[in-house]
């Protein structure tokens, strides 16, 4: 089975290829599993060493449009494509153009490159909770279901939605198997933050850890749906496995998601660490907080709980997950 991940270098996608050659197999749309006999990362910048000295792994560098307006990818014979490459949420805003070639033009082009495949492969989008949106003057859909009308009021969000609706469209006409996955934000990231609007909410986890200071730019009660790093790629992986008949309607579908205040984010950092919490300074960002607040804080994930998955159970075992997995990183005492 050739399997590629767009943005595969990135850290969500480096953790699903190493997890997917882990598992060494693959049951795809529910039929029988079968070996995985090459990966396929296309990111600009190259994986892990780790995933480089894999033979399984194949790294393709470069733009994306340009890589897939040279038939570089996906290789003839791909199976199944996880596409993760994209322009984040504060990237989009600050910059129209490079949001609608990296999450609208990009993820034309790789329909159309699956659909010149002729094996109808089943895509995988990583789309986002950001379809949804508090509609200006209106209240916020509370809560938010798998079949909620998308309403986004991000450039980055209406990029998804569009997403969302092109790979449903060409699942119709039957070109490929559409697998649209909305992820809840994933915390806590390692490394360093990203243009995300939503980045601080691994950054003021990660940097005080790191004995750094971190500035929460919104108040103290705004909710948000969270998953660890792990329940998501378990996520993006089942979908993946999923069945027509388990899967449904062509439709996205929320992965689960833990609905945290940042306030509650704040005290269980404070639990692990009291050290680490005193270096958090609440310093409101207006055009941080405009996007934030109009995103949902509650979300329900019916479709991902009849496919077996689930969310985390409290913060505070996120964090610990964060210090188990990335103990260079912690430079503070914990408890």
């Amino acid at each position: 089975m050739k399997i590629l991940i767009t943005g595969g270098s990135g850290f969500v996608g480096a953790r699903l290829a190493r997890a997917l050659l882990a598992q060494g197999q693959l049951s795809v749309a529910g039929a029988p599993a079968r070996k995985v006999e090459s990966i396929t990362l296309a990111d600009r910048a190259p994986p892990p060493d780790d995933l480089a000295k894999d033979p399984r792994i194949t790294f393709v560098g470069g733009d994306l449009n340009e890589q897939l307006a040279s038939k570089q990818v996906p290789a003839a014979g791909t199976e199944v494509v996880f596409h993760l490459a994209a322009a984040v949420s504060g990237e989009c805003e600050a910059d129209f153009d490079l949001g609608m070639r990296s999450n609208f033009a990009a993820t034309h082009a790789l329909l159309e490159a699956c659909r010149a495949l002729g094996n109808r492969p089943t895509v995988v989008f990583s789309s986002s909770v950001a379809v949804f949106g508090k509609l200006p003057g209106g209240e916020m859909p509370d809560p938010i279901e798998d079949f909620t009308l998308p309403t986004p009021q991000s450039s980055y969000g209406n990029q998804k939605a569009i997403g969302e609706l092109m790979m449903a469209d060409y699942a119709r006409k039957g070109y490929i198997r559409a697998r649209s996955v909305r992820l809840m934000t994933v915390s806590v990231r390692p490394g360093r933050p990203n243009g995300a609007a939503s980045s601080f909410f691994s950054g003021m986890i990660r940097e005080p850890l790191a004995g750094v200071r971190a500035q929460v730019p919104v108040g103290a009660e705004v909710q948000h749906p969270i998953l660890s790093p792990s329940l998501t790629i378990e996520g993006l992986i089942r979908c993946a496995e999923a069945s027509d008949a388990e899967w449904g309607p062509l439709t996205g579908l929320n992965l689960p998601s833990l609905c945290v205040s940042v306030g509650e984010m704040a005290a269980a950092l404070e639990r692990v660490s009291p050290e680490a919490a005193r270096l958090l300074d609440w310093v409101p960002d207006e055009r941080i907080g405009k996007l934030v607040y109009g995103w949902p804080g509650k979300v329900h994930w019916p479709r991902a709980k009849a496919l077996g998955l689930k969310a985390n159970t409290d913060f505070e075992s996120i964090v610990r997950e964060y210090i188990r997995e990335n103990p260079q990183a912690v430079k503070v005492a914990v408890r």
